[in-house]
This record gives C-alpha cells, sequence and structure tokens, in this order.
C-alpha cells in the first residue's frame, strides 16, 4: 500500500505543482494510514475512519509545532 500511495503521489505532484505549496500538505499527499475490508464498509464505518485519521493528523501536526520533527 505504501508504494500504491507514493507513486500517486508521486504522480499528482508532477500533474499539479501547484499543490506542493500548500502550507498544510509540504511533500505529504495521503495520511499514514489506509482503511482495507474485504466485507464492505458502510458510510458509517469510513465517515468514522476519516475523522479519526483527521484527529491523528491535527495531532501530529501540533507535535511538530511544539517539538520540532518526529
Amino acid at each position: 500500500m505504501g508504494i500504491l500511495k507514493g507513486k500517486t503521489a508521486i504522480k499528482i505532484f508532477k500533474s499539479y505543482p501547484q499543490l506542493k505549496k500548500k502550507p498544510y500538505w509540504g511533500n505529504h499527499f495521503w495520511a499514514r494510514g489506509y482503511c482495507v475490508d474485504t466485507i464492505g464498509l458502510d458510510e458509517e464505518k469510513i465517515k468514522k475512519y476519516v475523522k479519526y485519521q483527521e484527529e491523528q493528523e491535527r495531532l501530529e501536526e501540533q507535535q511538530r509545532l511544539e517539538f520540532g520533527p518526529l
């Protein structure tokens, strides 16, 4: 999954270089985690997952601001 996310991020940044200028992205396009399911996710589970990922990113960004790069 990491290879797939990395390759697509490189391709997207090459196609849309202006995205690298967004201060909240830097050189990152995808969140660290990913969601896998073999029997199907319902909308509520997806919403919970996205909310959790957003919170994790906020916490990581807050730590970077307070303590520098991890």
